[in-house]
């Protein structure tokens, strides 16, 4: 009976080892819970959430395709480029302005005399073409103004056929034609000046002789002339 006994103790023992082995093994089961969006799928690495649909890997690659990118074409196909806005493209820049259809060569000769506190700098002879772009651009600027406040693209000097007819000459009465300069600012930050007068921008205006033209805060001083002879 003391046998029996020992062994039905034996017996409820291992059934309670048993009950508390499986209800343990339940409970590490449920704390093993599945991955979560913050976990990576490679073992020892972890990285941030990913919100949202996932890219796939053509729509990547696509993105970053070289190929479908428009390559940026900085030459020029001959001397000037058409361009639908000024048409005028010049050593691979944009020009704020182009000739107009009555630019001409002037067939008198002009100078501008450049002044600063009274004293003469240069001497500028300007009737060898017929447009002279004034700014801070070396690589355009056909004279060059070095001042801070002066434009990459400040200002433009355009001779242009002026016509005019004698006064009470009647109606058969021939025209005269000549070519002056004409001063037009090309939407400066700081001005362009014509005998101290702020000119309006994109507007040409004619110079006439011993005209003074200042550009932006400079006070270097551009006096034009013009030989009679």
């Amino acid at each position: 009976r003391d046998r029996d006994r020992d062994r039905d103790r034996d017996r409820d023992r291992d059934r309670n080892k048993d009950r508390d082995g499986k209800s343990s093994g339940t409970r590490t089961q449920y704390r093993d819970s599945p991955k979560s969006q913050f976990e990576s799928s490679n073992t020892g690495k972890d990285r941030r959430p990913k919100w949202g649909k996932a890219e796939d890997e053509d729509d990547q690659k696509k993105k970053i395709n070289p190929e479908d990118k428009e390559k940026a074409n900085f030459g020029l196909s001959g001397v000037l480029n058409e361009d639908e806005k000024t048409g005028m493209m010049y050593k691979g820049i944009l020009l704020k302005w182009s000739e107009p259809p009555d630019a001409h060569m002037p067939k008198k000769r002009w100078r501008i005399y450049v002044f600063k506190n009274d004293e003469i700098l240069d001497t500028l002879h300007i009737h060898r073409q017929s447009a002279y772009l004034v700014g801070r651009e070396e690589k355009i600027a056909d004279i060059l103004v070095e001042h801070p406040s002066c434009s990459k693209q400040h200002a433009v000097i355009q001779f242009r056929v002026k016509t005019t007819y004698p006064e009470n000459a009647g109606a058969l009465a021939k025209p005269k034609r000549t070519v002056e300069p004409y001063l037009m600012d090309l939407g400066s930050t700081n001005g362009t000046f014509l005998n101290q007068r702020r000119i309006d921008e994109s507007k040409y205006l004619e110079i006439g002789n011993k005209d003074v033209v200042k550009f932006g805060e400079s006070t270097r001083e551009y006096v034009f002339i013009k030989e009679e002879s």
